[in-house]
């Protein structure tokens, strides 16, 4: 057992991904290295899955780790892919799991599609290779790329975006399809708070106005990719509209983003911002 002394720092890791979408690790993997690394808050943000929080929250309160229910959903608005994180989203809310549960059969789906088009152009890649490294979680392109590396297909995870499941690649195949103003409605809706996810890395900063006026609640100011520089801006963004601050590392592996968790460091006013936004009592834990 750690020393108590660990425990008595101050930061969050807001945006972790684990095995129940297109990550790598457990949720009591991720709760334990939340733990060495003396983080006071998390939350598992997996794609169209909240599967992971009610274990999340018991291994935490175990751990004295507070856990956050988290959601990451992908919007797109005239060709550009605008992800949004949800944050306080109530996982048991019928209108958000019937969207859930539809966006996972449309990622089945789609991950047939991509495959068929594969073994059209003649990668001999299974299905069932695809679904065996995907397990409980949500199907994307990460399991494929995975299974492609596994088959020696591809000599790298890059080298199978790069070369074959790519944006506008021949395999590839378009997402469920949500404006981001429906996806604001569905969080708000679960009682949840919308952050717009790593807007440096999506460079949709001119669409920020819009999106508060739809229904954007918070921005994520802190980001494996974002240089210090990016986060003085986004700071500043965030005053001027009046936006609740978040941020984290968008774990899935040590190979994604060259990401960690608990890196960058997010202080827990992140957390007290948004629970501001929702008037949420900043002493909850």
């Amino acid at each position: 057992m750690l020393e108590e002394s660990v425990l008595n720092r101050n930061n969050v890791d807001l945006h972790i991904h684990t095995n129940f979408s297109d990550g790598i690790l457990t949720v009591r993997e991720v709760l334990d290295i939340a733990y060495t690394k003396g983080l006071k808050a998390i939350s598992i943000t997996d794609h169209d899955c909240t599967d992971a929080y009610p274990v999340a929250a018991e291994i935490g309160s175990q751990l004295g780790i507070e856990v956050i229910s988290g959601v990451e959903l992908s919007s797109e608005i005239d060709g550009t892919d605008i992800h949004i994180l949800g944050y306080f989203v109530d996982p048991e809310n019928p209108a958000l799991l019937r969207k859930l549960k539809e966006m996972k059969e449309a990622r089945y789906i789609r991950a047939q599609k991509i495959v068929d088009n594969l073994n059209k152009q003649g990668i001999d890649l299974r299905f069932e290779t695809v679904l065996g490294i995907a397990g409980v979680g949500a199907i994307g392109r990460p399991h494929i790329a995975a299974a492609m590396l596994r088959e020696e297909l591809v000599y790298s995870f890059r080298e199978a975006f790069d070369r074959y499941i790519g944006y506008g690649l021949p395999a590839y195949v378009e997402k469920l399809k949500m404006h981001p103003k429906e996806v604001f409605d569905l969080i708000k809706g679960a009682g949840g708070i919308p952050v717009l996810a790593h807007p440096g890395v999506t460079q949709v900063d001119a669409r920020i106005p819009s999106f508060v006026s739809e229904g954007l609640m918070g921005i994520e100011v802190y980001h494996t990719e974002h240089p210090a520089s990016a986060e003085r801006y986004y700071l500043r963004i965030a005053k001027k509209h009046s936006l609740a601050v978040s941020g984290g590392s968008d774990f899935h592996n040590s190979n994604h983003n060259k990401s960690e968790i608990g890196s960058p460091s997010v202080p827990y006013s992140a957390v007290t911002s948004m629970k501001e936004k929702l008037g949420i009592s900043v002493r909850e834990v």
